[in-house]
């Protein structure tokens, strides 16, 4: 059972958000607070697993609660997120600061449309209440070292990968939950003369992509911006797929391109990971680095299964220790198509040995 404690200012929100988890059979919502002063109080007398928190609040807002409940308890924090342009702000820095994931409210701080994020509300907690009852279990202390999962055997003919020295390069990313944490511990680490074009897929919704990319520009030492429709990929530049369309990146001459669509795909998110990998499976004559890291299901799997196929292709897999959400990273290992996992802390190190010993 995973017990919820809801936080929000309205008390509309509170019930709706609590009669939706309560119909859960795994949830229990064990009780409310208007603010995050009172969400202090209230999770030392409940001891919850899981806390879902309003973003914007009187008295102690999401932000700053955020960060008192991380530092004094072990538990994770979903943000709900109303979708003005200070709410998103906000949301994209709670994340950062370690909340587990975010939902949003359709249409404005008390909205009546809530229903229609009723499903999203439901996964995340059950995602995040998982999440947290693995890290308990790896955290816990046993007589032996439990042994590391079994890993099929290294990706096809790594030599491939390594073959081309005088091709050029493209850096692929792939994730979900937890990844505007993971992605900042990775392309604040790269360098700004990276002599490859960086195509970002983070599964977000429309609006929030926007404030993820100005953020993680302020940050790093390369550009990142969000991709726009007909955008030529340039090296040391980071192209982070925008909420509600699917990217994908194709030769122009001698160019790279992007193009945004909004069209629906098999898989459930849009953008999509595959949709991406796809498109660049298809690109002759680049060396091609494909990343992924923490986040719920299988998305990028067969996409990065396309690009190995193609040749020429490096994978890199997070390790399940520094994933939020070991769901991609783990199908992607699982599939036989890793050639290296890294602790999300060593992967910008990951990416620019390859690109290194590519040149060699």
């Amino acid at each position: 059972m995973i017990r919820v404690l809801v936080v929000d200012d309205s008390a509309f929100m509170r019930k709706l958000i609590s009669d939706f988890l309560s119909a859960e059979q795994e949830i229990e919502v064990v009780g409310t607070a208007r603010n995050g002063e009172d969400a202090l109080k209230r999770i030392k007398e409940l001891n919850p697993d899981v806390v879902t928190l309003d973003v914007e609040m009187p008295v102690l807002n999401g932000t700053e609660a955020l960060k008192q409940i991380l530092a004094e308890h072990d538990l994770a924090v979903i943000m709900v997120s109303s979708q003005t342009k200070q709410g998103k702000e906000l949301t994209i820095h709670c994340l950062e600061l370690g909340a587990f994931d975010f939902v949003t409210k359709p249409s404005g701080s008390i909205s009546l449309d809530l229903h229609k994020v009723r499903g999203q509300i439901v996964e995340r907690v059950l995602a995040a209440g998982l999440s947290r009852k693995r890290t308990e279990k790896q955290v816990s202390p046993k007589p032996f070292m439990k042994p590391p999962s079994p890993i099929p055997a290294v990706a096809p003919r790594l030599q491939e990968v390594r073959s081309g020295s005088s091709l050029r390069k493209i850096i692929s990313i792939g994730t979900s939950t937890g990844g505007p944490r993971a992605l900042q511990r990775v392309v604040t680490k790269l360098p700004k003369d990276i002599e490859a074009p960086i195509l970002i897929v983070q599964h977000m919704p429309a609006g929030f992509t926007a404030s993820l990319a100005t953020r993680l520009d302020h940050l790093s030492q390369i550009t990142i911006k969000e991709a726009q429709d007909g955008d030529i990929a340039k090296n040391g530049v980071a192209y982070i797929a925008p909420g509600g369309l699917n990217m994908s990146l194709h030769e122009q001459g001698a160019a790279l391109v992007i193009r945004l669509s909004p069209e629906d795909t098999d898989s459930r998110h849009k953008p999509s990971v595959n949709y991406l990998f796809e498109s660049i499976s298809n690109i002759k004559g680049y060396e091609k680095i494909a990343v992924i890291m923490t986040g719920m299901g299988s998305d990028g799997t067969e996409g990065v299964k396309k690009m190995v196929a193609s040749g020429h292709t490096k994978v890199i897999a997070e390790k399940e220790e520094s994933c939020v959400v070991f769901g991609m990273p783990k199908s992607v290992i699982k599939a036989g198509l890793a050639h290296e996992t890294r602790h999300v802390d060593d992967i910008a190190h990951a990416i620019i040995s390859s690109m290194k010993k590519e040149r060699a």
